[in-house]
């Protein structure tokens, strides 16, 4: 079936989820403290290839058909959603080639090499990724694994919310995740219809924040400003995620690159643990008062690709 003629379901969802659990280890859900509150966060950073995208990714390639898996695939990635396809084709024998700008860190290029993928860089600001992708796609019949407009993949990222429903006995009340595309934010909508979710986007790159205040689907303009989030760096929505989204999410957030540094800042002292700075989006619109929160609360801890200069960088500045 193509992918544009097929919706994600709740039930591909469930699917997914058991499919993930399978092969991945449940990723913790860690308590802490704000304002009083006990909070919850999902630590999709300890994740094989450090960030949740490997979930999409093996759901998306696990359902190919033998012939499809024989062409192989495509995807466009800055690091994460490359790592996720990456891993998942060579667990399953797929030849995978990535499409990734010129720019993105350093770890994200080599783990995907590192992981048998073949990368083929772009200039960010000249090139377009998608026309790329999509001209090596025809040119060998392989499948393009979209990074977050797929239903597959919307339907993987959505497990995550099955397992935080089954850690907590419960749904929570409130998901706060950070966002991109979209993937995610909608995964986790059709996997817990009882909780709100909130995305939460770098301040400047907040299509999403806008598309939902407008009701229509809004790109990030001509010149958004620099971020440190890679991995949120998307320019617009799909059709296919803001129609579950403009559904489902009645809040959401901005955030700065000073809230979002002290974010990674308190994960590494409170929690343990290393984010990049897309990975604590979420955490850092919880830290900032931006969302509020109660003790069914889940944050997403997204992802934990970043090179080791940038995050000494970050741990050794105060804003």
């Amino acid at each position: 079936m193509e992918t544009s003629q097929r919706q994600p379901t709740r039930e591909g969802v469930i699917r997914a989820a058991e499919k993930v659990a399978a092969i991945l280890p449940t990723t913790p859900l860690l308590p802490f403290e704000h304002e009083r509150v006990t909070v919850f966060a999902k630590a999709e950073c300890l994740q094989p290839m450090g960030a949740f995208k490997i979930r999409g990714a093996w759901h998306r390639l696990s359902d190919l058909s033998d012939e499809e898996k024989r062409r192989g695939v495509v995807a466009v990635s800055s690091g994460n959603h490359a790592q996720g396809v990456a891993w998942a084709a060579r667990e399953l024998g797929i030849d995978a080639t990535i499409v990734m700008p010129q720019d993105a860190p350093r770890v994200k290029l080599e783990r995907t090499r590192g992981y048998g993928a073949q990368v083929v860089t772009y200039d960010r600001m000249t090139e377009n990724r998608e026309a790329i992708a999509k001209a090596l796609s025809e040119e060998n019949g392989a499948t393009y694994v979209h990074a977050f407009g797929d239903p597959w993949v919307i339907e993987g990222q959505g497990s995550t919310g099955i397992e935080i429903a089954e850690q907590m006995g419960r749904q929570p009340s409130r998901i706060v995740a950070c966002c991109g595309g979209g993937g995610l934010s909608a995964g986790l909508a059709l996997a817990c219809p009882d909780a709100a979710i909130v995305p939460v986007e770098p301040e400047g790159w907040d299509d999403i924040c806008r598309s939902l205040e407008i009701g229509e689907i809004q790109n990030v303009g001509e010149s958004p400003p620099p971020t440190a989030c890679d991995a949120l760096q998307t320019l617009a929505t799909f059709p296919l995620n803001f129609g579950v989204l403009k559904e489902r999410c009645h809040e959401w957030a901005r955030v700065s690159e000073a809230e979002i540094r002290n974010a990674q800042r308190f994960a590494f002292a409170q929690l343990r643990l290393l984010l990049e700075p897309g990975g604590a989006a979420a955490l850092a619109a919880v830290l900032s008062g931006k969302v509020a929160v109660d003790d069914a609360t889940v944050v997403i801890l997204s992802g934990g690709n970043t090179d080791a200069e940038a995050f000494a960088k970050v741990l050794g500045t105060t804003d």
